[in-house]
């Protein structure tokens, strides 16, 4: 049983306003000229998400906070504005054990958290399917629980999927609309008043424990054959 020391942090109004501006003003000149705006938002974005970190590690075992580059990569994209508009970061779980992360994504309008496994490799995606195609029953569980429910619903988020069935897969299996899904992940959104609460770090810390089961299942998934035999090695 985990008990969590809440822990009061919230996102600033003032972020969201440079990021409602930057969005108005996409270009390298605007933003050097906000450089210092930018570099005082970034680091109480980073106070934020340390703060979540502590009490995330209450309630699993996390190896590294990630946040991403405000940059964007333009190499290969149509759209050649500079930066993002939104702010990011993810917490990956320690060891070869534990297996997906944890996501904050904060943007004006267009706030949410997530966890799960976004766009596993071919290997884990096979592996996932047929745990799906062998016995629905856990996962079902898990997605049915009232609180899991109430907080994600009980469907993947459907980023993508394949329209028919997969590979060896038959389209009249009982558990097609799981087994469809290329990405296994769930998100829940914020208002921009809501993520201005003081409390804001609390409600994200009570969901991610909810998480938890669903990724410690995944987890035990993809370290496992389909006999349950472990793949890590001794």
């Amino acid at each position: 049983m985990f008990i969590i020391t809440f822990i009061m942090a919230k996102i600033e109004l003032s972020l969201l306003n440079f990021l409602s501006e930057l969005k108005n003003n996409n270009n390298r000149e605007w933003f050097d000229e906000q450089k210092t705006r930018y570099k005082q938002e970034q680091a109480i974005f980073n106070e934020f998400g340390n703060t979540v970190l502590e009490g995330l590690q209450q309630i699993d075992k996390i190896e590294k906070m990630k946040i991403y580059r405000i940059y964007r990569d333009v190499r290969f994209s149509k759209d050649k504005t500079p930066y993002k508009t939104n702010r990011t970061l993810n917490y990956i779980r320690e060891g070869e054990a534990l297996r997906g992360g944890y996501y904050i994504h904060i943007a004006p309008g267009n706030s949410f958290i997530a966890g799960g496994f976004f766009d596993p490799n071919p290997t884990d995606l096979m592996r996932i399917r047929k745990e799906f195609e062998m016995d629905d029953t856990e996962i079902r569980d898990i997605m049915n629980e009232k609180n899991f429910v109430k907080i994600f619903g009980n469907k993947f988020e459907p980023y993508s999927q394949v329209k028919t069935a997969p590979r060896g897969f038959s389209k009249e299996h009982p558990a097609i609309e799981l087994i469809k899904n290329k990405t296994f992940f769930f998100q829940q959104k914020f208002t921009d008043k809501e993520i201005q609460k003081d409390n804001f770090s609390n409600q994200v810390l009570k969901s991610y424990k909810v998480l938890r089961p669903f990724l410690d299942y995944m987890s035990d998934v993809l370290t496992t054959d389909l006999n349950g035999v472990s793949l890590l090695e001794e």
